[in-house]
């Protein structure tokens, strides 16, 4: 009743060689590198791996690091690297934020670096902003000082080697 099919297994090809297509094979040869690269494609976003988020009850005292993207919905206590990092209304970070896309719809204390860095109108920051790019919605609501540099999440900045330069001249 049942078989066990070869089609699937790995190394064989995805249809059984018969005589049809051991015959259709040298026409369609040049043709067939255009699917293997969208079968690529499709199967790109699939390697991302979700977003992860911390919930109103959580609260964490220690550092957060992913490559990934993260929502943060409760209270965090230390330094958070993301690749998109989220703060949601309700959040409370006290620490650094730093990631490649910095969403603000709470409160930070403490320094947010970012080469996109959105306040929108609930932010509540009290801090430094480093940033390549930066909007600030109307009502959000910072104190400290911003500052633009091309590699905010660079060790040093841009800046910096200029200042540790001139000393040395």
């Amino acid at each position: 009743m049942f078989s066990k099919s070869k089609i699937n297994e790995p190394g064989n090809p995805a249809t059984p060689a018969t005589s049809d297509t051991a015959a259709a094979k040298p026409a369609s040869s040049a043709p067939a590198p255009a699917p293997a690269a969208s079968d690529f494609k499709s199967s790109a976003p699939k390697a991302k791996p979700p977003a992860s988020q911390l919930s109103t009850d959580l609260h964490i005292t220690g550092n957060l690091k992913t490559s990934g993207d993260i929502q943060i919905e409760g209270t965090v206590d230390g330094d958070i690297r993301a690749h998109l990092l989220t703060i949601g209304e309700s959040a409370t970070v006290n620490g650094e934020c730093m990631a490649d896309d910095v969403v603000v719809n709470g409160r930070i204390v403490g320094t947010v670096r970012g080469l996109k860095v959105r306040l929108t109108s609930t932010a509540r920051v009290e801090g430094d902003i480093i940033h390549k790019t930066i909007a600030i919605e109307s009502g959000a609501h910072f104190e400290g000082s911003v500052q633009r540099q091309d590699d905010p999440l660079g060790s040093g900045g841009a800046k910096a080697p200029k200042a540790a330069a001139a000393p040395k001249a």
